[in-house]
């Protein structure tokens, strides 16, 4: 999905920021998209890279895909530093990502649902990604649409199915809740 916003900036004629968060074994690899030559920034370079960006790009805004684990951090770096972000990975503590931004006063957009995603909640004890999720994933291929069966987002944590899904805590040892969600190039 990063690939694919970069050749949206790129498209609208919009500058592209050449450089990229990762781990510390990344750092310092480059990238190639839209013919742009993107450098990967360590975890020791997390405080400093965002500060000195916004230095040079004032009208930066960061749009972060990433794990659901470095939602959070992330957010609270850019709301420690000022920048405004759109944060396109769906997962992390919402209530805190919710309250940082707040606290900030740092302009985001949150979305759990960019592109295309596929989400199902079941009880904990389920493991497995459902027939019907599957046979959902095969009439998306059938639109030309590539998705692979392990981008599927299975939620089988209470508290996400709580806060993401809204199931209520009783029926959290016993249900089925799938969530699909596309959006085409021209955003319908």
């Amino acid at each position: 999905m990063g690939k694919a916003v970069i050749n949206a900036v790129d498209s609208a004629g919009l500058d592209i920021v050449p450089v990229s968060f990762g781990s510390e074994e990344e750092s310092g690899n480059t990238v190639r998209v839209c013919g742009k030559e993107i450098t990967v920034q360590g975890s020791s370079k997390r405080e400093s890279t965002p500060a000195s960006l916004f230095d040079e790009y004032p009208n930066l805004i960061v749009v972060d895909y990433t794990v659901p684990a470095a939602v959070n951090d992330n957010a609270k770096l850019y709301c420690k530093v000022g920048v405004p972000f759109v944060m396109g990975t769906t997962g992390g503590d919402r209530d805190r990502l919710y309250k940082t931004v707040e606290d900030s006063k740092v302009y985001a957009v949150i979305s759990p649902q960019m592109g295309k995603q596929v989400m199902e909640s079941h009880q904990a004890s389920k493991v497995d990604t459902s027939r019907t999720a599957k046979a959902v994933i095969s009439c998306f291929k059938k639109l030309g649409v590539s998705f692979d069966m392990d981008q599927i987002q299975l939620i089988g944590d209470p508290k996400l199915q709580r806060e993401m899904v809204g199931v209520p805590d009783e029926h959290s040892s016993g249900h089925a809740c799938h969530m699909y969600h596309l959006t085409s190039r021209d955003e319908t």
